[in-house]
């Protein structure tokens, strides 16, 4: 089985991630021969380049570079692969009529989050409704993605992110990670994510006010892209600044998840967030947005707690909870750490691709 991967970039993020993950475990297999191409030469998971792949660099000069089109169909006319797979939507977009034009089936895995709105105005609503008809099957990580887009029941499918346990033996011990951020609070409580539009740090920010109003023990982490920007920094509470490590960027994250003592996510729309399966493996309670695919990870009141969304007081008082029950913190940091194991191994996401390429091509 011939397999041509196609994502836009492998920047650090969820669904770069998650395909990176899903090539490690296929490298292994001696059934499956696949090669990768990359629309962007930054690459924040560097471990691509130990699997001994081809990596076709089609590096977009424009937005909506047409001369990618033509370069694809080159490379999937000489490669011949059974199943192309891509990864975002223009990516979908690009590969429609190449798929069509040489007979390859099409695996469209645009659906990687959850808008509650959606519309024409929206690109990636747009090439979903442009895509979704031309495609084999449509791949999404949470059933609540596949919902929000209307994709199409007859050819979609929920495959989850898996996470693999491998990358916690290489945790930093975490007198490093605190000596790194400079910081011996009592307690630390963070947030994965980049600041982006989908992300909302306002909540978490505002949340952590109501604390530190109140208490002076900890200390609050934001990880991920553009956290550590000047916009980032303006909405925290100038007199509490000293309580923040705005860390922006990180490999190794894992080293980072292991110091909280508690864990939020507080979003606008999420499909399935890698970053509560970063939280819930290391065996950290989590306190995240109800909606999307959150949902379908975090059992309220069990692995953590949901709560509403840009509901600052909601966040602050189950943080309050939480720094106060220590076996409450343990108890559902136990349930978390099992439900992934259970429910989200890397070993059940690789079975159920390969299930389903092999079903494609029989």
């Amino acid at each position: 089985m011939k397999i041509l991967f196609v994502i836009d970039s492998l920047v650090s993020g969820g669904k770069e991630r998650r395909l990176t993950e899903l090539l490690r475990a296929l490298g292994t297999r001696k059934d499956t021969e696949f090669e990768l191409v990359v629309m962007n030469s930054n690459i924040h998971y560097k471990e691509i380049f130990d699997l001994g792949i081809n990596i076709h660099y089609l590096i977009r000069k424009t937005k909506k570079d047409l001369s990618i089109f033509p370069k694809l169909y080159k490379l999937c006319k000489k490669y011949k692969p059974d199943i192309v797979h891509c990864w975002d939507s223009m990516t979908a977009v690009y590969l429609v009529p190449v798929c069509k034009i040489l007979h390859i089936k099409l695996v469209n895995g645009m659906v990687v989050n959850s808008p509650a709105r959606q519309n024409i105005l929206n690109k990636d609503w747009l090439r979903a409704r442009l895509t979704f008809p031309l495609s084999d099957i449509i791949v999404g990580n949470s059933a609540a993605g596949l919902l929000a887009y209307k994709a199409p029941k007859n050819k979609s499918i929920v495959i989850h992110n898996g996470f693999n346990f491998d990358r916690v033996e290489k945790i930093v011990s975490k007198d490093k990670i605190k000596e790194e951020i400079k910081t011996d609070s009592k307690w630390i409580i963070g947030m994965v994510a980049s600041f982006s539009g989908s992300k909302d740090y306002k909540t978490y920010f505002s949340a952590a006010k109501l604390l530190l109003d109140k208490r002076k023990d900890i200390v609050f982490l934001a990880i991920g892209k553009g956290t550590d920007s000047i916009a980032s920094r303006d909405i925290i509470d100038a007199q509490h600044i000293e309580h923040f490590r705005l860390l922006g960027e990180r490999s190794g994250v894992e080293s980072f998840v292991n110091i909280m003592d508690i864990c939020v996510l507080s979003t606008f729309t999420e499909g399935i967030s890698n970053s509560i399966l970063e939280y819930m493996a290391l065996g950290k309670p989590v306190i995240a947005t109800s909606g999307g695919g959150t949902n379908e990870i975090v059992i309220d009141s069990e692995t953590g707690f949901l709560i509403p969304s840009s509901n600052p007081p909601a966040l602050a008082g189950k943080l309050e909870l939480l720094l106060n029950d220590t076996d409450l913190r343990t108890k559902m940091g136990l349930a978390g750490k099992e439900r992934i194991m259970n429910e989200f191994s890397i070993d059940q996401m690789v079975r159920k691709y390969i299930e389903l390429y092999n079903k494609l091509i029989t």
